[in-house]
């Protein structure tokens, strides 16, 4: 186990309870090739106590913090008008100064230019 990293049901990207896929992130595999280990492992000789081990873990373990409901879409609740129209005009304000400072024109860049010419 990974110091400092709490173990968690992945269920938004597991199949059927996301043991194999919280496994996979915890570890940081990739939770196809652990879903064939746990498969290969059941099919050949752990018949039984895979089954029970999964069935314990998934009933133990916390889902991930955010995805109690199996999805993310009921974090992003809709703002309003007035909280779009605030985000807007500050990355409004923030292309402006980049304009500002490309467009703008530079006296000493352009007699630097001008005398190499």
């Amino acid at each position: 186990m990974l110091r400092g990293r709490t173990f968690y049901l992945d269920k938004k990207n597991g199949k059927a309870m996301g043991v194999c896929a919280g496994i996979a992130s915890h570890f940081g595999w990739d939770p196809t090739f652990v879903r064939i280990g746990a498969v290969l492992f059941t099919l050949f000789g752990g018949f039984p106590w895979t089954l029970v081990a999964y069935g314990a873990v998934a009933w133990i373990a916390k889902p991930e913090p955010g995805t109690a409901y199996g999805s993310d879409d009921h974090l992003f609740a809709r703002g309003s008008a007035r909280q779009a129209r605030d985000a807007m005009r500050d990355i409004d304000r923030r292309i402006a100064e980049v304009e500002s400072f490309v467009a703008a024109p530079n006296a000493s860049l352009a007699r630097e230019i001008e005398s190499l010419r």
